[in-house]
């Protein structure tokens, strides 16, 4: 059992995400950092879609009442285990009784805790994710809080008591880089996140499209799960106006509202709506998108569909690379 004894808010418990749903209106839900939440479960021997906790503001307090191997990934948090700290990406087997603490970030968003074998919670539409719009899955369909206890289900055997870690995908996945570095050294480093056009790319215009891959965007705290919200210096109208039915829309779409102020719709995102898409991010680079914080920054750049293919065999490739790893360590143990 895992027993919540502090948290800052907005942790809950996802998996994969609810998938079969999107025509009855249920989104898919599951990790703003898919590939965050991935690691951490080949680091502790899971499958890829056993339940982990997400955590969007720290600290986080846990303690465990079982002896288990846990791991940490996501941003750079840093874990604590009885005050002994560890670095992030970081694999440890805690004991019961123990205690782990996640600090907040110097760098990044979101961070992960995946425990072995799983957070036990009820499968609710065939995923254990928590969905705040609607108020079901995870716990009870809400956010974690102070007192909570969860179930662990029965994991891969942790081993020995040796502690290890994988890169990052920062260091281990070529990164996009802006055509123009004039503009990013105005506010810093922006996270360069590449996007396809979308349906209504065309009614922008190319000075509007322009505008839209050239400025830095500002992540401003309206933001949440549903849509990442952006403010620039100046905002975005089609020249050619159309009026549209509500559509169905996945994550990584870049909405247009009629303030001009772009939308990326986050893995909570509604499964329809009638504002104009300009663009949609590529999902190779989803999980920059989540370990950019509040107040960060993001250039958009535009690619071709075979670009997005390369960016997408290059996430694989760092997978794959995490799963041979961590199998040989465990082989070893």
């Amino acid at each position: 059992m895992i027993e919540i004894l502090a948290t800052g808010g907005l942790t809950t418990v996802q998996d994969a995400g609810r998938r079969g749903y999107r025509r009855y209106g249920v989104g898919v839900g599951g990790p703003l950092d898919a590939l965050a939440a991935q690691v951490g479960n080949l680091m502790v021997g899971n499958a890829v879609d056993a339940a982990f906790l997400e955590v969007v503001i720290f600290p986080l307090r846990l303690r465990f009442q079982q002896a288990t191997r846990i791991a940490v990934t996501g941003s750079d948090a840093q874990m604590e285990v009885d005050g002994q700290r560890c670095p992030p990406w970081w694999s440890v087997v805690v004991q019961p009784g123990q205690s782990v603490t996640l600090r907040a970030p110097e760098r990044g968003g979101v961070a992960y805790v995946c425990v072995a074998g799983g957070i036990d919670v009820p499968l609710v539409l065939g995923s254990r994710s928590t969905d705040l719009k609607a108020g079901f899955g995870g716990l009870d369909g809400r956010t974690l809080r102070k007192g909570d206890v969860l179930q662990v289900a029965t994991g891969r055997p942790s081993g020995s008591k040796r502690r290890y870690g994988v890169l990052p995908p920062c260091a281990g996945i070529p990164a996009p880089q802006a055509a123009d570095a004039q503009t990013d050294a105005q506010t810093g480093a922006a996270t360069v996140v590449r996007v396809l056009p979308a349906a209504q790319w065309e009614n922008f215009g190319e000075a509007i499209r322009t505008r839209f891959l050239s400025q830095v965007w500002q992540i401003t705290p309206e933001s949440n799960r549903i849509g990442m919200r952006l403010n620039g210096d100046e905002g975005l109208q089609p020249e050619r106006r159309v009026e549209l039915l509500s559509h169905g829309i996945v994550p990584g779409v870049v909405q247009i509202p009629p303030h001009g102020q772009p939308i990326v719709m986050q893995c909570d995102a509604q499964t329809a709506g009638g504002y104009p898409k300009i663009a949609t991010v590529i999902e190779a680079d989803m999980w920059r998108l989540a370990q950019t914080p509040i107040g960060g920054h993001l250039r958009f750049q535009s690619v071709s569909l075979s670009e997005a293919l390369s960016a997408q065999q290059d996430v694989q490739n760092y997978l794959a690379g995490v799963r041979r790893a961590v199998e040989l360590l465990f082989q070893d143990m």
